[in-house]
């Protein structure tokens, strides 16, 4: 289990019965979290007055109950990133906390590489990991099939002063950009993919990711070559357990360009109890 211990704007302060409590900068959310099924005491008051509150609807989806004035946008740093932070439906903020662990692992890889690094970004969301590494002074590659995160994207690197580096944002199904890629004969160092559990196509065709996500990985290794130095998939998928992609990873790279591959949980420390709370799973290929 790999720990995103380094928040300074982000505190995961308490979680029970269902919910987090959160500290993003200085505003206070609680949001629903279905792995949290332990119902300890709510003894933090904060509990009773956040900021906002997200509230699921028994008919699917929900809705944020502000309790006290937020504004529309506001900043969190992560060490020398700041990302732009709103409250989005389905509870969601712009970023997932959680990530910082494989943030500062491909910031470590790109500047320890000793030549230039080229990345590829796949369900690239808002842009964390594109801001992280050309941070770090890798080229990216940043794809998205929505054209609204892929704009979110911009402001994050522009916010981060990482604007001017060496990224093209994408705006394309993620599957059909590969193929195309693979017939340009394009090579990446690294790629990343951090891909939903569901999606739909442009037709409406459902893409579900436990049956997709062999094909993809196949594809993408077509885009890998003998120096490429680092693979990483991230799911929030509940089938997706950190050993499964290692074994997924391990079967298609390994025997194509050696290196070993790992997979773990990553989490969140819980400042009430200590301890630490589970919010995904990672595995990673490294030459």
């Amino acid at each position: 289990m790999r720990a995103a211990a380094d928040w300074k704007d982000y505190e995961l302060i308490d979680c029970s019965d269902g919910e987090r409590l959160e500290r993003w900068g200085d505003i206070i959310l609680v949001r629903p979290d279905p792995q949290v099924i332990w119902k300890t005491e709510k003894q933090n008051p904060l509990w009773n007055s956040p900021h906002a509150r997200y509230i699921r609807s028994s008919t699917g989806g929900g809705s944020w109950e502000i309790k006290k004035r937020i504004p529309d946008t506001w900043p969190v740093s992560y060490k020398n990133l700041v990302f732009n932070l709103k409250t989005m439906g389905f509870k969601h903020t712009g970023i997932f906390p959680e990530q910082a662990v494989n943030w500062d692992l491909l910031a470590d890889t790109i500047k320890s590489a000793g030549r230039p690094l080229r990345v590829l970004n796949l369900f690239a969301y808002t842009g964390a990991a594109t801001v992280a590494c050309l941070s770090a002074g890798a080229a990216v590659v940043h794809v998205d099939a929505s054209k609204g995160m892929v704009v979110w994207a911009k402001e994050n690197a522009l916010s981060s002063a990482v604007a001017g580096k060496s990224v093209r944002w994408i705006v394309d199904d993620c599957s059909k950009f590969v193929s195309r890629e693979i017939r340009r004969g394009a090579k990446y160092d690294i790629v990343i993919m951090d891909p939903p559990s569901y999606g739909r196509g442009p037709g409406g065709e459902i893409w579900k990711l436990e049956d997709e996500i062999f094909s993809l990985v196949g594809l993408c290794t077509e885009l890998l070559h003998d120096k490429s130095a680092l693979f990483l998939i991230n799911s929030y998928t509940t089938g997706l357990s950190p050993s499964v992609m290692q074994y997924i990873l391990g079967s298609l790279i390994v025997p194509k360009f050696g290196g070993s591959v790992s997979g773990d949980e990553i989490c969140l420390p819980v400042t009430a109890s200590g301890m630490f709370l589970p919010c995904g799973a990672s595995s990673i290929w490294r030459l």
